[in-house]
């Protein structure tokens, strides 16, 4: 979807009749900037932290033939635009950044770190907490002068609900941040005598089979106006670690990742148990959620609990089979229809645990398939880059089970490698209008409507004090 665009991202706006809000641009930190912030803010230790969790760029050190023994995936490199000199000073530069807005088209900016993404997964304790409070200070205060048309997110360690919560009160309510990325996919030693042979480790989804009950978190995002945001990443995990091809690792896996904690979510209850909450999942598109929306009611359908009857061994009717085998079966099958009669039954859940539940929905409380529509479509939002043709299927609802329109939410992902011009993303999404695959409406969702009802819908005051205080004041009235 990229082409030489007529219409320059300025233009654009001037037409349009709606602001235009960017729910994940990046920013890039000037390295010795944010190194004397962190070592201010919080000492050494908070440096030293920062540096122990480097990227993965250093595999790229390690030979071709080294990485195949190790299993070490080959990462992308070269991940952030250069030859545009102009674009690579805005996203290092607020103040640049804010003089410049008007020229991308954008009214209001969602802002996630870079370097900064990787601060939630210092594996030592002290050093992660102490790195995350450094460097959500050092964003509260980078930003703080232009907060009219812009917001930092806060980076969340999520290792034990405990540090998840004490971080983001501080980020709330003494920093005044009111965004949050909450770490996922945590990678968990296996503790066992008899580990699985195939993984030292396992990654937490947080919602469904965590170490910890992550509710308390969910309910103080409750409590303080957050709409959990996800920026996961499933590179180097599982499929995605080819030594050789930065690539094929790269190729899907933030939607991978999104799904993961989206279904874990989901199927955990969380939706059913915190109605007001709105989660994003960042960067990774929106097929692969029309697809779990769709998958989930697929399996409820066949799955439920009484659905399960039609495929319960109990139900066999033996002596009709055997009778069946009898008269109907080839050489062989008929010879041998007797031993049906005391074939093993199918293991399940209750095989070991007697009282295990058969129902994988029951956390969620589904009793109507539209029960799905309901849990799902209000409460999940989908980051969706403007060079994406599949944003699409989020407003299709001619396919869309019940008729659903996806949450999918304009994010420009402006800073990084594949934004070379930051004035051509605009553009570049409104190609879905155009070329008539969405409607000037759905686009009017996608970069406006959508992005309110993720970080106001929770918090009425997301946007007091900035530029679209007013429309959101409008906006939030009528929904």
């Amino acid at each position: 979807m990229s082409r030489n665009h007529s219409l320059a991202a300025a233009q654009l706006r001037a037409r349009l009749n709606h602001p235009v809000i960017d729910s994940d641009g990046h920013w890039v930190e000037f390295g010795p900037q944010l190194n004397d912030y962190l070592k201010r803010i919080g000492g050494s230790k908070a440096l030293d932290g920062f540096k122990s969790r480097p990227t993965e760029v250093w595999h790229l050190t390690v030979p071709l033939q080294e990485r195949r023994e190790r299993r070490l995936d080959q990462p992308i490199w070269w991940g952030m635009p250069v030859r545009n000199t102009l674009d690579r000073a805005t996203a290092m530069l607020p103040k640049l950044l804010r003089q410049r807005l008007g020229d991308l088209g954008f009214d209001f900016v969602v802002l996630y770190p870079s370097a900064g993404l990787r601060a939630p997964f210092i594996p030592d304790a002290e050093l992660r907490q102490l790195t995350c409070r450094a460097f959500n200070t050092f964003s509260a205060e980078l930003f703080d002068e232009y907060k009219d048309r812009m917001t930092p997110a806060a980076v969340i360690p999520m290792h034990t609900p405990q540090e998840a919560v004490a971080e983001l009160e501080y980020a709330v309510r003494h920093l005044g941040l009111k965004v949050a990325m909450m770490a996922s996919l945590i990678r968990r030693p296996i503790r066992s005598d008899q580990p699985n042979p195939r993984y030292n480790e396992w990654l937490d989804m947080l919602g469904l089979d965590s170490e910890f009950d992550y509710d308390p978190v969910w309910q103080k995002c409750v409590e303080l106006g957050i709409s959990p945001s996800f920026h996961s990443v499933s590179k180097g995990v599982g499929t995605r670690v080819s030594p050789s091809n930065a690539v094929y690792n790269h190729i899907g896996h933030f939607g991978v990742a999104g799904e993961a904690v989206c279904k874990a979510l989901f199927l955990g209850g969380v939706s059913r148990r915190f109605p007001t909450l709105r989660f994003a999942f960042l960067e990774g598109g929106v097929g692969w959620a029309v697809m779990l929306y769709s998958d989930l009611i697929g399996h409820w359908a066949k799955r439920n609990p009484v659905a399960l009857a039609d495929i319960d061994p109990v139900n066999l009717d033996r002596e009709a089979l055997i009778k069946l085998f009898r008269q109907h079966g080839t050489r062989g099958a008929a010879e041998h229809a007797e031993r049906l009669r005391n074939e093993a039954v199918e293991p399940s859940p209750r095989t070991a645990d007697p009282d295990a539940s058969l129902d994988d929905f029951a956390a969620c409380g589904i009793e109507h398939p539209e029960d799905i529509r309901e849990l799902f479509v209000p409460r999940f939002y989908f980051g969706c880059e403007a060079d994406d043709p599949v944003n699409a299927w989020a407003f299709n609802h001619r396919a869309n089970p019940f008729g659903a329109r996806l949450g999918a939410v304009f994010g420009s992902d402006i800073g990084h490698f594949d934004v070379p011009d930051m004035t051509q993303v605009l553009p570049e999404a409104y190609e879905l209008v155009e070329e008539q695959l969405i409607s000037e409406d759905d686009f009017r969702d996608f970069v406006f409507v959508n992005p309110m009802k993720l970080w106001a819908g929770g918090n009425k005051n997301f946007f007091r004090g900035t530029a679209l205080e007013a429309e959101a004041a409008k906006l939030l009235s009528t929904s």
